[in-house]
């Protein structure tokens, strides 16, 4: 995986700026931060953004909210085709204030690409001005999906995570976990839903179908992506895909 650039922007040359990127390779865009918001959208291949916090994917039409002053750092795979939108605090007084995955509908979209289109210096006062606030509305509106991942702060949880994370397949159980990092199953239990708001089991079926995304993307069958994803079977994961996504896997990625 090759390492990104950091774009050296100063300052913004409208309240909302945005920037169009090709990436053959996979890329990594280490950690940073800016006092602008942003949104990570990709037209083709999906993106990861990862924080302190938690970890945020957006697989195709969908995009990731980063507020100013968040730390983080990007992950596309290749081939991705990169439209980032970069906007001042003052035009989005409805932005959260942490990181959210956000469904990207078609006018949206359309919306997006135009505009990266369009000269930086676009006249705010004109019909550009106003396709931008029809384009922040919508924004605006869009609704969450659960296409992230929320991480604990206790160091017992971080250890259990990361390796969870590298081997989504381990099916110790937070009892076996307890005892490697050196915690009772009850402890685990209640810190778990305390910091991430999941229990533990539903902590690791997200990561577990969340982790499946980039197999699946890849046009691998469901089967491998099952397997990946450490289900027994196709058809327990297909469930468990289209329970969580309202969607199966076969259809998740179709435009």
């Amino acid at each position: 995986m090759q390492q990104r650039v950091i774009p050296q922007l100063q300052s913004l040359p409208r309240p909302v700026f945005a920037r169009s990127e090709s990436m053959d390779a996979a890329m990594i865009t280490p950690y940073h931060s800016h006092p602008w918001a942003q949104l990570s959208y990709a037209i083709r291949g999906w993106l990861s953004v990862e924080t302190e916090v938690g970890n945020y994917i957006a697989p195709p039409q969908r995009a990731i909210w980063i507020p100013g002053g968040i730390r983080h750092q990007v992950i596309s795979s290749a081939g991705t085709e990169m439209r980032g939108l970069y906007l001042q605090p003052g035009v989005t007084p409805w932005h959260a204030q942490q990181c959210r995955v956000l469904e990207v509908s078609p006018l949206i979209r359309e919306l997006i690409c135009h505009f990266a289109d369009m000269r930086c210096d676009y006249d705010e006062q004109g019909a550009e001005g106003r396709l931008v606030q029809v384009l922040l509305d919508q924004l605006a509106a869009a609704p969450e999906v659960s296409l992230s991942l929320p991480l604990p702060h206790d160091s017992r949880l971080r250890q259990l995570c990361q390796q969870l994370q590298q081997q989504p397949q381990n099916p110790q159980t937070l009892q076996q976990w307890g005892e490697q990092v050196g915690a009772s199953e009850k402890t685990l239990s209640r810190l778990f839903l305390r910091e991430t708001g999941m229990t533990f089991r539903a902590w690791r079926q997200r990561l577990r179908l969340l982790e499946s995304l980039a197999t699946l993307e890849q046009g691998r069958p469901v089967s491998d992506a099952a397997t990946a994803a450490g289900y027994e079977s196709t058809s327990a994961f297909i469930a468990a895909f289209h329970l969580h996504f309202g969607q199966t896997p076969g259809s998740f990625f179709q435009h």
